[in-house]
């Protein structure tokens, strides 16, 4: 049996990259997965290649309206919800003297109004479920300062501290569900070759067993397997709590001796 058997989910940001992973995990691991994204095409063709586990529906994640249908579809199509995975993202390069005011509400938008009213949209539903899980992808950068992502690092630090107030909202009015928060570092994804330059290059080969190195970015697999925990009824104990997957980042010291 799977880990997150007979499980419900549905995965924002899920026709590539983390959101991708997170499903195709989550779904061989014996969840059924809504997969949303908006890009039609890519979710859609995603969804059909994981077999009749998974679907997909359009979601713009900052819009009221659409997290409305897409909670209806999740219901109508697998009967529930019981895990909620808020992953879509975007980054615009801007330090905080060139960010523009557009470009900090854009991104606000998606990552800080979009989790906020993900977890919103969900809970009537979560709510019904014995062991409901909630799972806010944040970043590394909510505890580090990287000027170039000025407008990222405002909305991860947003969902970060959303995720404990929900996480003891459910706890004090007695509700079925944990919010945790997963704050992954350098991760290989087409927003990341984007960020770098590589948007037209192939994927980097990232080793999937073993060690990785110092300097290494980790592939979408190495946060679809926390994922996976934290949906699954082992993470019982674990709400509010924020997970670090960043192969010892925050931890190294910047004028360590090598």
């Amino acid at each position: 049996m799977g880990r997150v058997e007979g499980k419900i989910a549905l995965v924002t940001g899920a026709a590539m990259g983390l959101g991708l992973a997170d499903a195709t995990m989550l779904i061989e691991e014996g969840a059924r997965v809504l997969l949303t994204d908006i890009n039609v095409e890519a979710g859609q063709k995603a969804a059909d290649a994981l077999g009749e586990n998974a679907a997909f529906a359009k979601l713009d994640v900052s819009s009221p309206e659409e997290w409305a249908s897409a909670i209806a579809t999740v219901e109508e199509k697998f009967g529930g919800l019981d895990v909620l995975v808020n992953n879509a993202g975007i980054v615009i390069v801007a330090d905080p003297e060139s960010c523009t005011y557009e470009d900090f509400k854009k991104t606000n938008a998606i990552m800080n109004d979009g989790v906020f009213l993900g977890m919103q949209s969900a809970l009537p539903l979560l709510k019904k479920s014995k062991n409901g899980s909630i799972i806010n992808m944040s970043s590394t950068a909510s505890h580090l300062g990287y000027p170039p992502f000025f407008a990222y690092s405002a909305a991860k630090g947003a969902v970060r501290s959303m995720t404990k107030s929900m996480a003891i909202h459910c706890q004090m009015t007695n509700l079925p569900v944990r919010c945790v928060s997963i704050h992954a570092s350098g991760i290989e994804t087409p927003m990341v070759q984007t960020v770098q330059g590589r948007g037209d290059e192939a994927p980097m080969e990232i080793p999937k067993d073993g060690i990785l190195p110092q300097e290494s970015l980790g592939c979408p697999e190495d946060v679809a397997r926390m994922v996976v925990f934290l949906a699954s009824d082992d993470a019982r104990f674990l709400t509010g709590s924020e997970f670090i997957v960043d192969n010892g980042l925050l931890a190294r010291p910047a004028d360590i001796v090598q």
